[in-house]
């Protein structure tokens, strides 16, 4: 269980205590009392992680080698079936003017509809031989796959990151000519979305509502989508995904994992908790091995700055916990995926809480779950890609090295 972006720094305003410090974590503290803890770097120590490459790590893969960008994973994760030598982005409705300006990345965070207008995107089908694929998200975000020969992913992103600045050609980081037909292809898909959204009738109607219309898409985070051992193959364990968010989703869905669906998991901090444990409780009686489960309200009010708002969550979160703690026969991981300090309002290199649970553990004398207590307790500092290594041991399905 991945609480995202739990792990936070000292403030002021909790008598320069952490979210989790300041915290009433009940049950994460009564699994500590019989579990060992303690600190873990996602990647390796001062990297920040980013929430996909520390998840690939904690999984036991190599990000260095497996993660090309965002784009594949979160194609997977809204359900595109992605194939291997596909080149996927990220993409932004976005609202721009008649000379190509951006006035609002976000669309006005439009909410509802976007199907009808992803439809009409796909009206493009294919430039120059090279299959275009387009899906909505959630909210104002959306993903871009190109399918065909001759592509690359090294090349730039067309959203200029701000408001008030043209939207930015797409050019090529490399000299080869792979590079430059995907930049020439991404450039003609931005000026037909304009063309093809602009007069579109939800447009129409959301600037007659004062709205932002969503005019235009806006790719960026390029990747090839990466050939990995399923993670079945890997450790002999069959398992299944429950996430929030469609990043989460599709890194489970790229490795081979089921994926759960939960009905009102938001990604925020308003998400279903009561629908997110019943998926897990339902999944756990299933004929999995193993779970992984991300829950991300933390991070949100991390980026947000809203430190209330984030030890609240961790104290909702907690609630989660008590409601497992009684299933039998099983391990639980309990971490984060990164740091994402409130004082920082992004993502940071610190070192995270770990705790595991369960059979033949190892019992050390922490009492509580948190930053501070979690570097005395019998882990002491490892990295993400150790915690697969060490989980299969326990379940005692790994194999020996040497005679």
């Amino acid at each position: 269980m991945i609480i995202d972006g739990m792990a936070d720094r000292p403030l002021e305003e909790f008598g320069f205590k952490t979210p989790l410090e300041g915290a009433e974590t009940p049950n994460m503290d009564k699994l500590v009392e019989t579990g060992i803890c303690g600190i873990m770097d996602p990647i390796k120590p001062g990297i920040r992680a980013g929430s996909d490459t520390s998840h690939i790590s904690i999984l036991g893969y190599d990000p260095y080698e497996v993660y090309t960008g965002r784009g594949p994973f979160e194609a997977a994760g809204v359900g595109v079936d992605v194939l291997k030598g596909d080149i996927a982005f990220r993409c932004n409705f976005s609202t721009a003017d008649d000379m190509g300006i951006i006035t609002d990345r976000r669309a006005g965070r439009i909410r509802e509809r976007t199907d009808e207008l992803a439809q009409a995107i796909n009206s493009i089908d294919t430039i120059d031989g090279v299959k275009v694929i387009f899906k909505e998200s959630t909210g104002h975000r959306a993903v871009l796959v190109l399918r065909g020969e001759g592509l690359s992913d090294k090349v730039s992103a067309a959203d200029p990151k701000y408001d008030g600045k043209k939207w930015t050609r797409v050019e090529p980081m490399d000299n080869s000519s792979e590079a430059q037909k995907t930049a020439e292809i991404l450039n003609m898909v931005v000026e037909k979305s304009y063309e093809i959204l602009k007069s579109h009738p939800l447009n129409e109607e959301r600037i007659a509502n004062g709205e932002n219309p969503a005019n235009i898409i806006l790719p960026r985070g390029a990747g090839a989508v990466p050939n990995v051992q399923s993670f079945e193959n890997k450790y002999g364990l069959k398992a299944a995904c429950i996430a929030e968010t469609g990043l989460i989703k599709g890194i489970g869905k790229i490795m081979g994992m089921d994926i759960i669906d939960v009905e009102g998991a938001t990604g925020g901090v308003d998400t279903n908790l009561d629908n997110i444990v019943q998926g897990i409780l339902d999944t756990a009686s299933e004929d999995y091995d193993f779970l992984l489960i991300n829950i991300d309200g933390a991070d949100e009010a991390g980026h947000d700055g809203n430190a209330r708002d984030k030890l609240e969550f961790i104290e909702k979160a907690d609630q989660v916990v008590g409601k497992l703690i009684d299933l039998e026969d099983f391990y639980i991981i309990l971490t984060a995926d990164h740091s994402t300090p409130i004082s920082v309002m992004d993502h940071t290199g610190d070192p995270v809480p770990l705790l595991i649970n369960g059979p033949g553990i190892r019992v050390d004398e922490i009492k509580t779950f948190d930053e501070k207590a979690a570097a005395q307790g019998g882990l002491c500092r490892i990295r993400g890609s150790d915690i697969m290594n060490i989980l299969v041991d326990l379940m005692n399905k790994s194999t020996k090295f040497g005679a």
